[in-house]
């Protein structure tokens, strides 16, 4: 078999004419470098971040919680939703589809992460889309400001 390679800025190919028992065949391979693979973003977060919102991903970043997704994930993109782009920049996001920007793939794997998104608050996974009040409530967030939100009569 003759193998021939043409490098290129982008990617490299693989052309190769094989020969078996009388039947030629032509095979022709793509390879992609990793940087080439990892640049794929999610939707953009289009909703404006309360107050509250912002405290909450203060304190979740402040206290090591972790929110694992995916880029091409609905139910990821609709939890950064919840919490507004402001809020979103307070979060500690883990991307864990290795064709994502910035992606910690090994990580995601390392704790078995399973499906998106996943919150990692005080060493406990909880999949799903979650509510900012279930989130508040499961890394013990307390603020005047919450508990007005909470419980306007407070």
């Amino acid at each position: 078999m003759k193998s021939h390679r043409i490098p290129s800025t982008i990617a490299s190919f693989t052309l190769a004419i094989a020969s078996i028992t009388g039947l030629s065949g032509l095979i022709f391979s793509v390879y992609l470098p990793k940087a080439a693979i990892a640049q794929e973003t999610g939707e953009p977060v289009t909703t404006t971040s309360t107050a509250n919102a912002i405290g909450l991903a203060k304190h979740l970043r402040k206290t090591g919680a972790k929110l694992y997704t995916a880029y091409w994930c609905p139910h990821c993109h609709s939890q950064k939703e919840r919490f507004g782009k402001e809020a979103v920049s307070q979060l500690n996001v883990i991307e864990c589809d290795r064709r994502g920007v910035k992606p910690q793939t090994q990580l995601c794997l390392d704790k078995k992460i399973r499906g998106y998104p996943t919150w990692e608050i005080g060493g406990k996974f909880y999949g799903g889309n979650r509510t900012l009040e279930n989130l508040a409530e499961l890394s013990k967030y307390r603020s005047k400001l919450w508990k007005i939100f909470i419980d306007p009569n407070s």
